[in-house]
C-alpha cells in the first residue's frame, strides 16, 4: 500500500455497478485519500494480500495503512468517511441499520455476478488467470 493513502478498496472493474459507485467515489476523493486497485486488471495478483481471487470476488475488501484487511460494508463505511461523509458513516453504525445494511450486502455480494449479467445457468466465471467457475 501506498503511504500517502489512509484506505485501499479492492474493487471489481468488470462489475458494471461496483464500477459506478468507485467512479463516483473517485470524483468525491479530491484529497486523493484513497487508493483504488481493479482486481480484475490481468496484472492484478491477488497473493499480494494473501487471498485468493475467489475470496476477494465473494466480498469487497480494504486496506488500512497498517495491513490490516477489511472487508464487506465496513469497506464502504471507510470509503465514505475518506470523502467526507461521516455522519452518514456514524448512522450506519447504529444497531438495527448496521444489521439491516449487513443483510443487504451479504444478499448483494451473493448474487453481484448474477445481478451483473455474468452468469450462464447457474455458472458464473470468476475473473482470474484461469477463470474459474463460481457456484
Amino acid at each position: 500500500m501506498n503511504p500517502q493513502f489512509e484506505f485501499s478498496v479492492f474493487f471489481d472493474g468488470e462489475c458494471p455497478l461496483c464500477v459506478r459507485e468507485i467512479r463516483m467515489l473517485q470524483r468525491l476523493d479530491r484529497e486523493k485519500k484513497i487508493e483504488f486497485v481493479d482486481i480484475s486488471r490481468p496484472d492484478w495478483r491477488p497473493e499480494e494480500l494473501g487471498l485468493s481471487m475467489d475470496e476477494l470476488m465473494k466480498e469487497i475488501h480494504g486496506r488500512l495503512p497498517d495491513g490490516t484487511l477489511v472487508k464487506g460494508v465496513e469497506v464502504f463505511r471507510r470509503l465514505y468517511s475518506a470523502v467526507g461523509f461521516s455522519r452518514s458513516v456514524a448512522v450506519s453504525r447504529l444497531p438495527i441499520v448496521r444489521q439491516g445494511l449487513d443483510v443487504a450486502y451479504r444478499l448483494f455480494a451473493k448474487n453481484r455476478l448474477r445481478l451483473t449479467g455474468r452468469c450462464v445457468d447457474d455458472t458464473c466465471l470468476v475473473p482470474s488467470r484461469t477463470a474459474q467457475p463460481h457456484p
